[in-house]
């Protein structure tokens, strides 16, 4: 159930988002070739262009006879999927698209001419007609999808993935990831890239795929890192402090951005059934130094703890006790450690950091305000606790320097443990 206070409203997102991307970032969104050309500049995959028709002449003249198989027409600035249709072959004189219809050249013609006078666009004036490569489904995907191919959306706010969905094409959706159009919704978790909530037409929660006993929760979702880095560097690339982008993943070339939105859609808060106004809000004021460190950012904050929880059997530990803190070039520091519930994330006392090489400043993710300590660092820490391996993130405190235990075990971290609370004798 998703918190009504964490959800962001069309007006907030409008209001205290979408304004602070610049007009130059608004005007590459709403341009499929200009966002084409971006990408190819900043070495960011994305489909091959296989032709750009600006005028009836260009349509008349151009060879459509060297177009075999797999590849789309579009409008260069559509929105919500209009006038996009994906074809898969040629057969004798006509072409296959991905519903199994067929399209003779004055079709194909037709269409483009509908797109020149602005049938399907919805940004400006001057629409183009853009031929492209068709991205064919991931084997990963390809099973969940009806005929077209699915794509995956991130929202991208200060250099910081904030939240992910796969859009599954259907029936209802005529192959398209369109959800305006019927296409599923499925969270993303983005510590682990494994999918969570599901939804149908925008709102329903599902858990199999319509018509099947396939399960929607739980998919892997390939080159999932490499997502995330391809994501915050195209919308790095535009100039846009938030923005959604549109990736296909290719089994072979792997993500491939399709476009960029200044002011993505709302819906993808009920397919992760969390809100996007707390999420924005964390990452507002942090300094992100490049892609590599958004994403670990990401990865630190918002990785979803039930999943792992759900396999997790329960280990019973006392509040006090030890732990093996690990450190670079296999260091590692056997250490009092104790359960402080009153806190949400651990916290290291600064020597033993400091020992291990914890705080290099590659190592930094963000400051964090502390209350007894002002600002202090955040870092990555993986230790042991009975026999248990927590991968997380942690304070760097002077505080714990003066005390017995130098690690103060926050209530994030303790899933999966029991703590057992001991009577003192007399």
């Amino acid at each position: 159930m998703i918190n009504p206070s964490e959800i962001l409203g069309m007006n907030a997102r409008n209001r205290l988002y979408v304004t602070l991307n610049p007009k130059r970032a608004k005007a590459i969104c709403h341009s499929k070739y200009a966002t084409k050309i971006l990408m190819l500049n900043e070495g960011i995959p994305t489909a091959d262009v296989y032709g750009i028709l600006a005028t009836i002449e260009d349509v008349n003249k151009f060879d459509w006879n060297r177009l075999e198989k797999n590849f789309v027409l579009k409008p260069t600035n559509g929105h919500a999927g209009k006038g996009v249709v994906a074809f898969v072959k040629k057969k004798r004189k006509v072409w296959l698209d991905v519903m199994n219809q067929t399209w003779d050249r004055e079709a194909l013609k037709m269409h483009c001419y509908d797109i020149l006078e602005g049938q399907y666009s919805s940004h400006g004036a001057n629409p183009k007609v853009i031929i492209e490569e068709r991205i064919i489904s991931h084997p990963v995907l390809a099973k969940y999808s009806y005929k077209g191919t699915p794509d995956l959306r991130i929202v991208v706010f200060n250099s910081v993935p904030v939240m992910a969905y796969t859009r599954l094409p259907t029936k209802e959706s005529e192959g398209r990831a369109n959800q305006s159009q019927g296409a599923l919704g499925v969270g993303i978790d983005l510590g682990t890239g494994l999918t969570t909530y599901a939804t149908a037409n925008k709102t329903e929660l599902i858990k199999y795929l319509p018509g099947t006993k396939k399960k929607l929760r739980g998919i892997q979702l390939p080159f999932w890192k490499k997502t995330l880095l391809t994501a915050v560097k195209a919308a790095d690339a535009a100039g846009l402090v938030f923005s959604g982008v549109d990736i296909f993943l290719h089994e072979k070339k792997g993500p491939m951005v399709v476009e960029l939105n200044y002011r993505p859609g709302l819906s993808i808060q009920i397919a992760n059934q969390v809100g996007l106004r707390k999420r924005l809000e964390k990452v507002a004021d942090l300094k992100v130094m490049d892609a590599e460190h958004g994403v670990r950012i990401a990865q630190a904050l918002f990785a979803e703890n039930y999943l792992e929880a759900e396999r997790a059997r329960l280990t019973i530990i006392k509040p006090k006790g030890k732990a093996i803190i690990y450190g670079d070039n296999q260091m590692q520091a056997e250490v009092g450690a104790f359960v402080k519930t009153g806190r949400f994330r651990s916290a290291i006392a600064s020597e033993v950091a400091q020992d291990l090489g914890l705080i290099d400043v590659e190592d930094l993710l963000w400051y964090q305000q502390e209350a007894d300590e002002g600002k202090v660092p955040v870092v990555e820490v993986k230790f042991e606790l009975d026999h248990r391996q927590v991968e997380t993130t942690a304070i760097v405190s002077k505080r714990l320097n003066r005390t017995k235990h130098k690690l103060e075990i926050g209530r994030r971290d303790l899933g999966g443990f029991l703590v057992r609370i001991e009577q003192e004798t007399s």
